[in-house]
C-alpha cells in the first residue's frame, strides 16, 4: 500500500541516506516489482516520460483481476508518480492484527466507507501471508492444523490468505472468514465486528454484489492522493526518483 496515495512511492528502492516504504513490515510481502520494471522498460523505449509508474500499477492491477476471474473495469489515467518514499510514514500503515476501529479510521481518512474497506479487503481472495503476519494466532484452535504445522517447522513459510479457490477473484474470501477461516487476525476480525460483519454476510452470500461493488472501489481507491499536472514526475525507472538538475 502506497502511503501518500496512489503515486508509486511503494516502488521506491531504500538508499543509505532513505529508507523507503518497501521496508516497512506491512509492506514485506508485496512481489512483482520486477515486471513493472520490465513494463516501465518496454515503455520508456517507445513513449519516454509519458506513462507513470502509478499508472502501471493501476492497469496492471485492473488486468491481474480480470485475469484471476474478477471484475472488468475501467481505469482513469494521467496519475503522476511521488517525491517522497519514507518507512517511517509508513509504518503507520495498519498491521495484521489491527483492531477493526483503527482500520475503519485509516480507510475513512482516505475516503474509503467502511463497506468500501471491507471490499477491498476482499482482494485477499488471492495473495499468501507468510507466517509473520500471523504467527500471533498460532495458539488460536480454529487455526488449521497444517498452518500450525507450517509456521513451527518454517518461520518463513507462507500461507494463502484464501484457502479454497486460492488464485480466483471471487466471494469465497468472506466465506471462508465466516467459517473462522481467516488467516490474519485482521481478517477474521471483519466477520466479528459490528460494525463490518453485516457486509462480510452480504459478500458471501451474493457473488455478483461483491464483483460490482469491487470494481467500484477499485476505482475510487485509485483516486486518492493522484498528483496531476505538474505536481511530482513520471519517472524514468520505478525503483528511484528522477534527478534533479
Amino acid at each position: 500500500m502506497h502511503m501518500q496515495g496512489c503515486d508509486a512511492s511503494l516502488l521506491i528502492d531504500p538508499t543509505k541516506n532513505n529508507t523507503s516504504e518497501k521496508q516497512t513490515g506491512a509492506n514485506a510481502s508485496v512481489r512483482g516489482y520486477d515486471l513493472i520494471d520490465d513494463v516501465k522498460e518496454a515503455i520508456e523505449a517507445t513513449c519516454p516520460s509519458t506513462v507513470s509508474c502509478s499508472d502501471i500499477i493501476a492497469l496492471a492491477t485492473r488486468d491481474a483481476v480480470a485475469l484471476s476471474g474478477g471484475p472488468k473495469y475501467n481505469v482513469p489515467t494521467g496519475r503522476r508518480d511521488g517525491l517522497v518514499s519514507n518507512s517511517i510514514d509508513a509504518n503507520i500503515l495498519p498491521g495484521p492484527s489491527s483492531p477493526i476501529p483503527q482500520l475503519t479510521q485509516f480507510f475513512a481518512a482516505k475516503g474509503i466507507t467502511t463497506e468500501e474497506m471491507v471490499t477491498l479487503l476482499g482482494a485477499h481472495t488471492v495473495g499468501v501471508a507468510h507466517c509473520g503476519f500471523f504467527a500471533n494466532s498460532i495458539g488460536d484452535p480454529a487455526l488449521n492444523t497444517k498452518l500450525v504445522n507450517l509456521c513451527k517447522s518454517n518461520t518463513n513459510g507462507a500461507a494463502f490468505l484464501d484457502q479454497n479457490t486460492s488464485f480466483v477473484v471471487d466471494n469465497e474470501f468472506y466465506k471462508q472468514i465466516l467459517l473462522k477461516r481467516g488467516i490474519m487476525q485482521i481478517d477474521q476480525q471483519l466477520a466479528l465486528d459490528k460494525s463490518t460483519s453485516t457486509f462480510v454476510s452480504n459478500f458471501a452470500s451474493n457473488g455478483d454484489k461483491f464483483v460490482k461493488s469491487f470494481a467500484s472501489a477499485m476505482i475510487k481507491m485509485g483516486k486518492v492522493g493522484v498528483l496531476v499536472g505538474k505536481e511530482g514526475e513520471i519517472r524514468k525507472n520505478c525503483r528511484v526518483f528522477n534527478k534533479r538538475n
